[in-house]
C-alpha cells in the first residue's frame, strides 16, 4: 500500500484547508492509499508552534504593516538566511518522523516543510516524491529553498508559473492547477433551500461580507464598509459572517439595529454553509486570503476587496484586481463613492463575473492528487 504525508502548519488558515482538501480526496478516492496529515512545526516542537504562530497572528492583528516588512525582508537577506537556518536545524528532527512513516510521497502546503524535506532529500539521499503546493496568488522566495529537489509545484495562475520558471525552477516541474478547495463548493445545490433555511427572500439579490476571518483586521474600517453597503445598496440582502470574532459580530448586531435592516442583513457567526451561502449570492466582500479568493472564483463570485495582510493578501489583492475579478477599498478610498459606481447599472458586476471563469482552474484538488499520482 503507497503511503502519503501530507505537511501544514498553522500559520493563517489556508494551508490547513489546503492540506485537509487534498487529504479528503484521496480518503474518499483512493482505498489503497494509507493518507496522514501532520502540523510539521507542531511535530517538531509544540512550544515553538505556540510561540511562532501566537506571534505571526499578533503582529498581522495589531502590526500589519510591520508583518508587511516581514514578509517581504524574509525573501532575502538575513530573514532569509535565518529561516532556512533554522528549517535546516528542524529537519533533523523531522527526518525521525519520515524515517519511522516512511512514506513514498509527501504533500507540502507551507515553505517550511518544503524547505525540510528539501534539506533532507539533499543531504540524506532520500529516496522520496515531493510535492509543494502554494497556496495565494503570488509567490514567495522561502517556497523554493532547494527547489531542485522537489518534484511537483502546484500554483494557482500561469504568472507564478512565469515567476518560478524565472528563479529557475525547471517548468516541467510547474503545474497551473489552482488552490486545493473543498468539492462542496462543485456541488450542485438548491437554491430555493438554502434561501429558505436562511430565511433569505427569493425576490432580492444576497451579498455575503466576510467581516471577521480569524483575526478581525480593521474592525472600524470593516465596519464603516458595511454601514456604507448597506445604507448605498437598499435594494439587496445582506448575509454578514463575523466568524468566531465575537466582539465583531457584536458590533454588526449593534449596526444592523442601529440602522433597523433586520429585515434584510442577516448576522451569523461561525458557520459551515460557505458553499451553500456562495452558491446564492451576487457578490462577495472579503479579505483576500487565497483559499477565501479561490472559493469565491470557483462560485463565480466578483469580490469588493477589504483589509488585506500587508504581504500575501495585498499581493493576492493586486492579482485579482488586476484581473478584473475584484475591487479593492484601500484606506484613501471612499466606500459610497465605490457602491454606487459599482450597482449603479450591474453591467460591471456582470463583466467581473464573466471575468472569475476563466481565472480558477476547474477541480483543483482532483488536478493535484491525479497527477501525483500518475494518472
Amino acid at each position: 500500500m503507497k503511503k502519503i504525508l501530507i505537511f501544514y502548519a498553522t500559520y493563517g488558515g489556508g494551508h490547513l484547508s489546503a492540506a485537509k482538501s487534498i487529504y479528503n480526496y484521496i480518503q474518499n478516492h483512493y482505498s489503497d492509499i494509507e493518507v496522514e496529515m501532520i502540523d510539521c512545526i507542531k511535530y517538531i516542537n509544540k512550544m515553538l508552534d505556540k510561540l511562532t504562530t501566537s506571534a505571526y497572528r499578533e503582529m498581522a492583528k495589531k502590526t500589519p504593516k510591520l508583518w508587511g516588512k516581514v514578509y517581504k525582508n524574509s525573501q532575502r537577506g538575513i530573514l532569509g538566511h535565518v529561516s532556512s537556518g533554522t528549517n535546516k536545524l528542524m529537519a533533523k528532527k523531522l527526518k525521525k518522523l519520515i524515517t519511522e512513516k516512511s512514506p513514498d510521497i509527501i504533500i507540502s502546503t507551507h515553505p517550511f516543510s518544503s524547505q525540510m524535506v528539501n534539506y533532507l532529500k539533499r543531504k540524506n539521499s532520500l529516496q522520496i516524491t515531493l510535492a509543494t503546493i502554494l497556496t495565494d496568488f503570488a509567490s514567495h522566495d522561502q517556497w523554493l529553498v532547494g527547489h531542485e529537489y522537489t518534484d511537483f509545484f502546484f500554483v494557482s495562475n500561469h504568472e507564478m508559473k512565469k515567476e518560478l520558471c524565472s528563479y529557475g525552477v525547471n517548468s516541467s516541474k510547474i503545474h497551473v492547477s489552482g488552490i486545493p478547495m473543498s468539492e462542496r463548493f462543485f456541488e450542485d445545490f438548491n437554491t430555493e433551500e438554502i434561501l429558505e433555511s436562511f430565511e433569505l427572500s427569493p425576490d432580492k439579490k444576497v451579498i455575503l461580507f466576510f467581516g471577521g476571518g480569524e483575526m478581525g483586521l480593521g474592525k472600524e474600517r470593516t465596519i464603516e464598509i458595511l454601514r456604507s453597503l448597506i445604507t448605498t445598496v437598499p435594494n439587496y440582502q445582506i448575509v454578514v459572517i463575523s466568524g468566531k470574532n465575537e466582539k465583531l459580530k457584536e458590533h454588526f448586531d449593534s449596526l444592523v439595529n442601529e440602522l433597523n435592516v433586520q429585515d434584510r442583513v442577516k448576522v451569523l457567526g461561525f458557520t459551515d454553509k460557505v458553499p451553500e451561502l456562495m452558491h446564492i449570492s451576487y457578490l462577495v466582500v472579503t479579505k483576500p486570503g487565497g483559499l477565501t479568493s479561490t472559493e469565491s472564483l470557483a462560485s463565480h463570485l466578483p469580490m469588493i476587496i477589504i483589509n488585506p495582510i500587508p504581504g500575501q493578501e495585498e499581493q493576492n489583492a493586486e492579482f485579482l484586481e488586476n484581473h478584473g475579478v475584484g475591487i479593492w477599498i484601500q484606506k484613501k478610498d471612499n466606500p459610497d463613492e465605490i457602491f454606487a459606481n459599482l450597482f449603479k447599472d450591474e453591467k460591471k458586476i456582470e463583466e467581473m463575473r464573466e471575468k472569475t471563469k476563466f481565472i480558477l482552474k476547474s477541480y483543483p484538488t482532483e488536478t493535484i492528487c491525479k497527477t501525483i499520482l500518475g494518472e
